[in-house]
């Protein structure tokens, strides 16, 4: 006896945002290709960039103040927010932890090491000075340009995260912001490890001189454990042989130890001079990048980072035009001699590793979409008999059950939604005027 034909499975319809379709098209990407284009205009005309910058930036935020009353997931961002919070706390804790490693580095050693060191042999910069030999001049000229810098790179993940507010990526905004920050907090955390083991010298051996006031003697440990086995040959065979420091050390001047209280424990790390300030914070905002070379890039793990987020979260030419700005600023990074090509290359793969790793704090994937067909499964044989005996409050019901399993679970009262949007809005409006301010010079 032939089997019954099986019943079709029905389709879930899934409902099309106009915004989404909108931006879906690329108005994102235009978005984002504008801000750069008219960013960049501050050196071909500085007069229009004058009048096109605020006008761009006043269009970006009364378009996110105006759809944020109409957002839909103010649940899933009020979730997200303790996360959010402790990603903040733990990138400011790794920001902190890296500034205190490269005031070490760059002291360490003193001014005398950074005057005479001479740089590491980089064939990634002997490819570019062959290249500007053989390509033509505009070419020349185009990879030369500040097409985009580090702040561009911040700036469009901030447009990509307030794009969920358009259903341009999936939600909750404050998810991929969450995961953003933890692994650049990890990347950080791994940088500072790696370029602290080993000190190289820097690309620019002019840095230190113009940038610290640290003292022109080695440190102690230098003293005792580095100088004296630099050069010579037979000291370092010895030193291999024994296994202990045995050379005597020279008289080198007394280290200056000023009284910084519960923090003077910083005092043999951050090797203070009498003139650069009465406390360690002081000596911390002036550590800037460093003036040695520190492995890997930490400009480059932002650029990697950010490319990640939009390749994953939105995809599309704007993607790819992004890893072509990654690429053209690590060949500007290598070229300007801020990095050797090896710390450009490291951070091109660890962070693409790191970004995949962390796919658990927010994902691209649609989970909603997976809890329903989920559901689906489960009541397909109920389905079934339902249609076989013309039931169709049955099938209604079944179907419903199907669609409330997709849908956010609230958890949260309406007030306190309400209260959360508000802040939320407040916080983007505030975010964009302070990014606007911050990066209006470049």
């Amino acid at each position: 006896m032939a089997k019954p034909p099986r019943a079709p499975r029905p389709k879930l319809q899934t409902p099309r945002a106009p915004a989404r379709r909108l931006l879906g098209l690329g108005g994102l990407g235009v978005a984002a290709a504008a801000y750069v284009g008219v960013d960049y205009l501050r050196h071909l005309s500085p007069a229009w960039h004058g009048r096109l910058q605020p006008a761009l930036w006043a269009v970006l935020a009364l378009a996110a103040a105006a759809r944020a009353p109409f957002y839909r997931h103010w649940s899933a961002e009020l979730r997200a927010a303790l996360p959010f919070l402790g990603s903040i706390a733990f990138m400011l804790a790794a920001f902190l932890c890296e500034a205190i490693s490269v005031r070490f580095v760059s002291a360490v050693m003193g001014l005398h090491w950074h005057r005479t060191a001479a740089p590491l042999p980089d064939t990634g910069q002997w490819l570019l000075l062959s290249l500007n030999e053989k390509l033509p001049q505009s070419v020349v000229d185009l990879l030369r340009a500040h097409v985009i810098t580090l702040h561009h790179y911040l700036m469009l993940f901030i447009m990509l995260g307030f794009s969920v507010l358009f259903d341009c990526i999936k939600a909750p905004g404050l998810g991929i912001a969450t995961r953003y920050m933890f692994t650049m907090a990890i990347g950080r955390v791994l940088r500072t490890i790696t370029f602290i083991a080993t000190i190289l010298p820097s690309a620019r051996p002019w840095c230190a001189v113009a940038r610290y006031q640290i003292p022109r003697h080695p440190h102690p440990w230098a003293q005792k454990y580095y100088v004296p086995y630099a050069s010579d040959s037979n000291a370092i065979r010895r030193v291999i042989t024994q296994d202990m420091a045995y050379a005597a050390v020279q008289a080198y001047p007394d280290e200056y130890k000023p009284d910084w209280g519960r923090m003077s424990f910083l005092v043999d790390i951050l090797r203070p001079t009498p003139g650069e300030g009465p406390s360690w914070y002081h000596l911390l905002k002036k550590a800037s990048g460093g003036c040695n070379d520190l492995m890997y890039s930490g400009h480059m793990l932002v650029a990697v980072l950010t490319a990640m987020a939009w390749t994953e979260a939105y995809g599309g030419w704007i993607s790819v035009a992004i890893w072509l700005l990654v690429l053209h600023s690590a060949q500007r990074e290598v070229r300007e001699r801020h990095h050797y090509s090896v710390d450009c290359v490291a951070a091109i793969y660890v962070g693409v590793l790191l970004w995949r790793m962390t796919g658990f704090i927010w994902s691209a994937r649609d989970l909603a979409r997976a809890r329903r067909l989920a559901k689906l499964e489960e009541v397909q044989s109920r389905l079934v008999h339902a249609a076989k005996d013309s039931d169709i409050d049955e099938i209604r019901g079944l179907l419903k059950e199907v669609e409330l399993s997709g849908q956010e679970r609230q958890g949260f009262s309406q007030r306190a939604i309400l209260a959360f949007a508000a802040g939320t809005i407040i916080f983007t409006l505030s975010c964009v005027l302070i990014a606007f301010t911050a990066t209006s010079d470049g």
